[in-house]
């Protein structure tokens, strides 16, 4: 088993979930919970694989996608902020919109050629391709933005304590839109980075429930930037490791193919469960809706 060709598969593997929980967190920190991140990376993915499709370029391609996750986070946004309907709901909501809007243009737009259509591989940086490196920047950025910077001062005060942030002058609402679309761009990213960088194709599953794991290992993390980053890279590891074993074709594994399978799943859960205890670090008014001022 080749450590260092793991290591490069587990930062590989693991990119697509860095971007999403990173983006989770911001929108978390700001007091919301969008469950409808997979959603989002399955629009990113569709929005940048059709585009790249059509002009070879995988700036435009990047650019498609966070328009996409754009323009869904402002539907999600409209509706838990200025309608108050349930978040969670609305969230699964957005993913069922999303895997229909998907389908119907993938369809549309590549016809009886289906899995026939892909696109060329993008080139590598010292092992990676670009969104590997692109996803720790980000993630650094995501990190010093909320700890370090007045608008990530603002986004902690409106899911801590929204009511008091709205006395101290902080537009709580416009503190929730903006986060919910940093979580949006972020996600929308992700799901390019499955498309252009792993398939380089498109398909209605390619998500796999990454959204939904990015939505826990935001809890693992404790709403950390660096724990949930942390976290993700973990589970990167575990899958990798999944792959390596598989590769070597020992001949225990005919049997337990299943298992081997379900490693990464089972070692989130067994650190979920393990995870250190101590107070809830998560924000005072996640999930709560935005109270009316009189």
């Amino acid at each position: 088993m080749n450590i260092l060709s793991v290591a490069q598969a587990s930062l590989r593997i693991a990119t697509p979930l860095v971007l999403a929980s990173a983006g989770e967190t911001v929108t978390e920190r700001a007091g919301v919970i969008d469950v409808g991140i997979e959603g989002l990376m399955l629009a990113g993915a569709c929005a940048s694989f059709l585009v790249a499709l059509a002009t070879g370029s995988a700036i435009l391609a990047l650019l498609a996608a966070i328009v996409a996750g754009v323009a869904l986070s402002l539907v999600f946004a409209a509706l838990v902020l200025l309608v108050r309907a349930d978040q969670v709901v609305t969230g699964l909501g957005l993913n069922l919109l999303s895997f229909g809007i998907c389908g119907t243009a993938y369809g549309l737009a590549v016809g009886a050629r289906g899995t026939e259509a892909r696109l060329h591989e993008l080139p590598t940086f010292l092992g990676q391709e670009p969104f590997a490196w692109g996803a720790l920047l980000l993630a650094l950025a995501v990190r010093w933005f909320l700890l370090r910077s007045t608008w990530g001062v603002a986004i902690r005060a409106a899911g801590d304590a929204p009511l008091a942030a709205e006395a101290a002058g902080i537009s709580v609402r416009r503190v929730r839109v903006l986060a919910i679309l940093a979580g949006g761009t972020l996600a929308a990213i992700a799901g390019a980075d499955l498309a252009l960088a792993h398939a380089q194709t498109f398909s209605e599953d390619m998500t796999g429930g990454r959204g939904f794991m990015a939505l826990s290992l935001v809890l693992f993390g404790r709403w950390s930037p660096s724990r949930v980053v942390l976290a993700a890279i973990f589970f990167g590891a575990a899958e990798a490791m999944e792959h390596a074993v598989q590769a070597e074709g020992a001949r225990w594994l005919a049997s337990k193919k299943e298992l081997v399978l379900a490693l990464p799943y089972i070692l989130t859960l067994v650190a979920l469960a393990l995870r250190r205890r101590g107070r809830d670090d998560a924000p005072g008014a996640l999930g709560v809706p935005l109270e009316r001022r009189s």
